[in-house]
Formats: C-alpha cells, structure tokens, sequence
C-alpha cells in the first residue's frame, strides 16, 4: 500500500493556515515533511501527528526562553562560476534545513550576484546558530582561494 504525500497548497487549505506558516513550521521540525526536488511533501502520517498533536493549538508560542543575544551579518563571498554559487548555496542551504532546535528561529537569505561575481549571504540568529554557520561559511569557502 502506498502512502499519500500532501503539498504545502494542500495542507494550507485543510487547516486554514498560511502556505508561509506550514513551511515555517516544516523549518522548525514542528511538521515532518520531506523536500521533493524545490518542494515539501508530508505524509499522510505526519499530517495526522501535527494535526492531532495538543501542542499545535500554540504553535506560535515559544516554550524556551528568549535568545538574550540576536546577531546579524552580511557575508560576500568572492566566486569564479555560477557552478561554484550553486555549490556553496546548496551546502548552505543543507546545513540550515537541519539546524538543530537550540539554534532557535534563525533566518538565512543568499542572492547570487552575477555582474559582481559574488554570493551574498544574510544571516540572522542566536549566537551559537552564527558561530556554527560561519564556521560552516569557512569550511566551504576554504577551496576557493
């Protein structure tokens, strides 16, 4: 027997809850999902555990006390190709998609800046997320000099 997938579409529309909200709380481990190819699938299973679960009536309070420190910063990393962006975007990506939860609500925007030959990279987050994406950021961009 095969399991049925639903889309984010989807399970906004059965539980009258913004598509941006599901995905948030597929990025925050309160929904299970997996990524098929540039989108999120739930079980059928997974969706019964997140609808039926008593915690999501406030899903948007935050049980663990608030970060004391946020930090920001804008990284720009120099690149040769669009292949080499795509690799650094792709493992970056990959390491904030399954960020552990002690690192909090943490945000990461990249844009590839094709007439500057560079990936900028805006982060935003608890300090232990920074130190562990820097570190991350470092590892990746070693190679490149």
């Amino acid at each position: 027997m095969s399991e049925k997938y639903y889309t984010v579409e989807q399970i906004s529309k059965m539980l009258n809850i913004h598509p941006k909200t599901i995905q948030r709380y597929i990025r925050e481990g309160k929904l299970r999902a997996n990524k098929i190819g540039k989108s999120w699938r739930v079980t059928g299973h997974d969706l019964s555990i997140f609808a039926e679960s008593t915690d999501n009536r406030n899903l948007d309070v935050i049980t663990r006390p608030q970060d004391k420190a946020v930090v920001s910063s804008v990284i720009d990393i120099q690149i040769d190709d669009f292949d080499e962006s795509t690799r650094i975007v792709s493992m970056l990506t990959a390491a904030l998609n399954c960020k552990p939860q002690e690192y909090g609500k943490s945000t990461m925007h990249i844009q590839y800046l094709e007439h500057e030959n560079k990936v900028r990279i805006a982060l935003w987050g608890n300090i232990h997320f920074m130190k562990e994406m820097i570190e991350i950021i470092s590892v990746v961009t070693e190679d490149l000099n």
